[in-house]
């Protein structure tokens, strides 16, 4: 979603009347409606109900690696919640009205629909090549989202929150949003002529005159300071949560919320005003609501929403987008999920500069599992991170390549398991008793796998994506430690009990696979796919409540003992080339996956 940086406020001239009314929520009748909601939402028959949103990104250019994190973001908390047995919703999509989109059209000789589709569909052939599984693409032209405008508008009208108003002040088309003299400053144009810009954006801006509509965000304040301090983990990671609260120490201004008809057709008229067109952001906003199936049946999903948003929009989304949702006695979100932005080599992405990276070539040069492990395991949502092609080959070759190929080869190998089966499991050999030949490492790394799942639910819970692939990778590591300390290799098939030994040890590198493979498949899909199949593992053993570690230390029985290998034997992951950064389609190393 593009949105502006600012929107207008009671500037100097600004004259605006405002209509009272009894229907103005006081803040605790607001307040006290969230509880009744949050109180009927954890008794109802659909509590196992998840609603996940990706912003809806702005037409006015090709989508970017900021874009591309966004989706996967929310297409790995959206994976996670399936795995866990909710029914989840995913959304995302393009937004699509607006000046610039208008001027850009006819500068391109085009309609601003025919315009608009033609860039909405580079979004989409990107985040479909890319696995994003979500459920619903919106995009703003759509009638459904043109009612669900129109009823929201509405009923913030008939609730006293908009009235006829008068802007004169500053306004970014580039931004397409107004702002005060604040927020503007003194800079001179390439030719040497003095110009005013945003001070946030750096764009240009003009005086400008025009009758509107205005919404009332001055009442809402001390309703949105209770909601946050009631909530102090709505907004994650906590240092927005702060940010946001910081924000809300000073007034906040009322908004204008539409353009006059003749500077901005190309969006959703003011209902009963034909000269005035909803503002683009107000008109964006709602379509997490449209989705949800807002006017008529958006209960079941709304009182289940979570929005994942990059920080340059967090005020639309922490302050202006629950204001117009209490006016409109709507519940506010579960969860606002921040990010921070990618920058590359060290330097803002521009194109004056020449480094846009381009999300849909990366991901066909380190596949698409690649660029989706690399955005998730070096991406920290609260500081901006750097992106070089250098830094994805060396992690994925890293940790994709050699850790977690080098063992899922290593045990497949026919050397060590000729029979290509899930071998048996030896409690006398796994033991630190007599005749065990188990050591220290090998029960710590036991306790680690065992405790996995637990610390990676509690970080994908937290968006901490990084943490809980920092701790899948520890893991591997501590496998291949354990197989390498034993040498499987060096044991002798004829002796009896060391061929118990060896099935013993691939038995438990294979538990321990199974249970990174499970794990790992809302973040690398494809990659999992591959390595549960080549265990064995069945699509209905590969869900959260399949997380049973190595039942067989437990004596339980385990399912998989004894059952065939899958007949998948290629590579995992291939090795990448460091060199001009391609990948290498030849070398394949300890990574190819032998055939039986």
């Amino acid at each position: 979603m593009r949105l502006p940086f600012l929107v207008a406020t009671r500037s100097i001239g600004a004259v605006h009347r405002l209509r009272q009314s009894p229907l103005l929520p006081s803040p605790l009748s607001a307040l006290s409606r969230l509880q009744r909601f949050a109180a009927v939402s954890s008794q109802c028959k659909d509590e196992r109900s998840y609603y996940i949103t990706t912003p809806i990104f702005y037409v006015n250019a090709s989508p970017h690696l900021g874009h591309l994190y966004s989706a996967v973001i929310a297409d790995c908390f959206h994976r996670f919640k399936l795995l866990q047995g909710f029914n989840s919703k995913f959304a995302t999509g393009t937004d699509e009205h607006g000046l610039k989109i208008q001027q850009a059209a006819e500068a391109a000789g085009k309609d601003p629909l025919t315009f608009c589709t033609d860039v909405s569909q580079r979004f989409k052939h990107l985040f479909d090549s890319c696995d994003v599984s979500y459920t619903d693409y919106i995009r703003t032209p759509e009638q459904r989202h043109r009612r669900a405008v129109e009823h929201f508008w509405s009923v913030l009208w008939n609730n006293g929150l908009i009235c006829r108003g008068h802007y004169e002040g500053w306004y970014s088309t580039q931004d397409e949003s107004f702002l005060t003299p604040l927020q503007v400053g003194d800079a001179v144009d390439s030719s040497g002529t003095p110009i005013k810009v945003s001070l946030e954006s750096g764009h240009k801006v003009e005086w400008m005159k025009e009758e509107n509509y205005v919404f009332r965000l001055s009442a809402f304040r001390s309703q949105l300071l209770n909601w946050l301090r009631g909530n102090p983990r709505v907004i994650q990671p906590e240092c927005f949560y702060q940010v946001v609260l910081q924000w809300l120490q000073q007034d906040l201004p009322d908004l204008s919320v539409s353009r006059q008809r003749s500077r901005l057709q190309w969006g959703i008229s003011v209902p009963n005003d034909p000269e005035q067109t909803i503002y683009v952001w107000l008109d964006a906003l709602v379509n997490y609501l449209t989705v949800a199936g807002y006017p008529d049946t958006h209960d079941q999903w709304w009182k289940v929403v979570h929005h994942i948003v990059g920080k340059d929009i967090l005020k639309f989304h922490a302050i202006y987008w629950p204001a117009f949702l209490l006016g409109a006695g709507l519940p506010l979100p579960q969860t606002i999920y921040v990010h921070s932005h990618w920058t590359a080599e060290g330097k803002k992405m521009s194109k004056s500069v020449g480094n846009v990276v381009d999300p849909l070539q990366r991901s066909q040069m380190f596949t698409t599992d690649g660029m989706r492990y690399f955005l998730l395991r070096q991406g920290v949502p609260d500081s901006d991170c750097d992106y070089t092609d250098h830094k994805v080959t060396k992690l994925l070759n890293a940790e994709l390549c050699d850790s977690l190929g080098g063992l899922l080869n290593r045990c497949t190998a026919p050397g060590l398991n000729p029979a290509q089966v899930y071998p048996a499991f030896c409690p006398q050999s796994f033991s630190r008793e007599r005749g065990g030949r188990t050591v220290f490492e090998d029960h710590h790394m036991l306790d680690a796998v065992k405790n996995l799942p637990a610390v990676v639910e509690r970080h994908y819970e937290n968006m901490h994506l990084y943490k809980a692939l920092e701790a899948i990778a520890a893991c591997v590591r501590q496998t291949n430690a354990f197989v390498q300390r034993h040498a499987p290799w060096k044991l002798d098939r004829e002796d009896s009990k060391d061929k118990r030994w060896l099935d013993t040890i691939i038995h438990v590198s294979f538990e321990c696979l199974r249970i990174y493979g499970i794990l790992l498949q809302p973040v690398v899909p494809g990659i999992s796919n591959k390595l549960l199949s080549r265990l064995g593992v069945q699509p209905d053993e590969r869900n959260w409540a399949a997380l049973n570690f190595l039942p067989r230390h437990q004596g339980i029985d385990c399912p998989l003992e004894g059952r065939p290998l899958g007949s998948e034997s290629g590579v995992l992951f291939s090795r990448l080339e460091s060199q001009n950064q391609k990948p290498n389609k030849a070398k394949k190393g300890l990574q190819k996956l032998t055939k039986a």
